[in-house]
């Protein structure tokens, strides 16, 4: 068996390491133009917290990818591979001034080891006169140690690695027995999908190694401790393709970062990144047959829309693509 994956961000990757755990004697293939820093999943923070209105087919199958992801998540934090894959524990806080409905989470109450309501106390901790709030204990991952040590990881299983940019499914070099495209926002025009849409982000990376917690507040602001750096946020600006860094949206972050906690002026700056989530509405993990004029099929399965929860759920998505290959293998998937 050979198998191609397109895309090698955090999507990409949990695929083929899930292609690599389940069909062990198959030859598989990662194929992209882009790769670690040049990746949107470079960029995310990596907490484990899926917004409430993200959507897979059904909410069972929803459900299921996030039991699934964190399960990935919690096992590798547990294991000796956790300081190199960069992943780690993280308490944090969600306030709101607007609703208790903003601080609940209905996918991570009952998954999380720890998932409870605020104290009148706690929501004194962050300046801004918060009245509700949730504490939480979950896994983040940091993906500038996570995207390395998975590619090493899937090399040293057999894998390959090609460079090339795929403007057609029919464009990759060889015959696959099943195609997975895990390509994000490049699946706009890769697979017409006017379903797909970029929701930009920026966030800035500071050095305050004091910052222990992760805090979230109204209006996307978060402060987000990783490994090295904290990162603030954040922007969500639907059907942008501004690739550029605003200095306006700098100013917006520093300034609702700052009054949730003032010493972050003191902070370094140490990078600004931008990134555009690629947002579906229902993410897409299901099979296709396509076809060409010269008579050529492929078999494809679809792996993407994963907005700004795909580092959340790519284990849960993966597992869920890997199963749909063998369906289809077998001759059971619902073409």
């Amino acid at each position: 068996m050979h198998f191609g994956v397109l895309g090698s961000g955090i999507i990409g990757l949990t695929t083929a390491l899930e292609l690599q755990q389940q069909f062990p004697t198959a030859h598989v293939s990662i194929i992209a133009d882009r790769f670690n820093e040049d990746t949107v999943s470079y960029v995310a923070a990596g907490i484990f917290r899926p917004g409430t209105s993200f959507m897979g087919p059904t909410q069972e199958i929803t459900q299921q990818w996030m039991t699934d992801a964190f399960n990935y998540w919690d096992d590798i934090r547990r294991s000796k591979e956790a300081p190199l894959a960069g992943v780690c524990q993280l308490s944090g806080y969600i306030y709101s001034r607007t609703t208790p409905s903003i601080v609940r989470n209905h996918f991570i109450e009952k998954l999380l080891p720890v998932y409870r309501r605020a104290t009148e106390e706690e929501l004194q901790l962050c300046h801004g006169g918060w009245k509700y709030g949730s504490f939480f204990t979950t896994c983040l991952t940091e993906s500038r140690l996570f995207l390395p040590y998975a590619t090493k990881k899937f090399l040293d299983n057999g894998g390959k690695v090609v460079r090339q940019h795929v403007q057609s499914f029919f464009d990759v070099p060889q015959n696959f027995n099943v195609l997975l495209n895990c390509t994000g926002m490049g699946a706009k025009d890769l697979c017409g999908d006017q379903h797909l849409v970029p929701i930009r982000g920026q966030v800035l990376k500071v050095r305050a190694p004091w910052i222990k917690t992760a805090f979230y507040g109204d209006l996307d602001t978060y402060v987000l401790p990783g490994f090295e750096t904290v990162t603030l946020g954040g922007c969500r600006q639907y059907d942008s393709y501004n690739t550029e860094w605003c200095k306006y949206d700098s100013m917006a972050i520093k300034e609702r970062c700052y009054n949730l906690l003032p010493s972050l002026k003191n902070a370094e700056i140490v990078r600004e990144c931008v990134g555009l989530r690629p947002h579906r509405s229902v993410v897409r993990v299901e099979p296709e047959l396509v076809s060409n004029d010269q008579g050529r099929h492929l078999k494809i399965v679809h792996n993407y829309g994963h907005g700004g929860y795909g580092v959340t759920t790519a284990p849960g998505t993966a597992k869920y693509a890997v199963k749909i290959v063998r369906d289809m293998l077998a001759g059971n998937s619902k073409l």
